[in-house]
């Protein structure tokens, strides 16, 4: 998933994708897209038009969603693109779909949880980890919010689907 769909742009059905990451080369480029509501697990593939940059959004012109009832009837799908289309990445650099579901552990050897979700605050990105329950305990464990920067990740082992990072649980 590279994006969702915010609702129409203009009156011609044109949509507006609010993409995951600032760069969204992949939205732009690909010739085929797949739509899909949250709570529906088939994706309908639609060929992408026409698309562009638009105030940190993507504006696209989709076959066969003509008008803006149409375009905002599109409201809240996501957007998946091949991976093939995703630009290639420089050492050191993940997608953040790749660091989804990978535990986390400290430098001392704590597991902390596995990431659930990335967010952007603006000046970088940031993990997402779900706590796990401990016995007993009655509410839901709290999520930590881990910057995703040098300081604070140490190490990304996608083989060993595995992240450490110098942070410490009462944190």
């Amino acid at each position: 998933m590279v994006g969702y769909i915010t609702g129409a742009y203009g009156l011609q059905g044109w949509v507006r994708i609010k993409p995951y990451s600032p760069d969204a080369d992949a939205l732009l480029n690909a010739k085929k897209w797949w739509l899909g509501k949250p709570d529906v697990a088939d994706l309908q593939d639609v060929e992408m038009m026409q698309a562009k940059n638009h105030s940190g959004d993507i504006v696209a012109r989709l076959v066969g969603v003509i008008g803006r009832d149409a375009a905002e009837a599109l409201k809240g799908t996501a957007v998946h693109v091949r991976r093939s289309h995703f630009p290639p990445l420089d050492d050191g650099e993940f997608y953040w779909i790749d660091l989804i579901g990978l535990a986390v552990e400290n430098l001392q050897g704590e597991q902390l949880g596995s990431v659930v979700d990335m967010m952007d605050n603006g000046a970088h990105p940031i993990l997402r980890i779900a706590v796990p329950l401990v016995a007993g305990q009655e509410k839901t464990a709290p999520e930590l919010l881990v910057p995703f920067v040098d300081q604070f990740v140490k190490t990304v082992d996608q083989t060993a689907k595995k992240i450490t990072v110098d942070w410490g649980l009462d944190y």
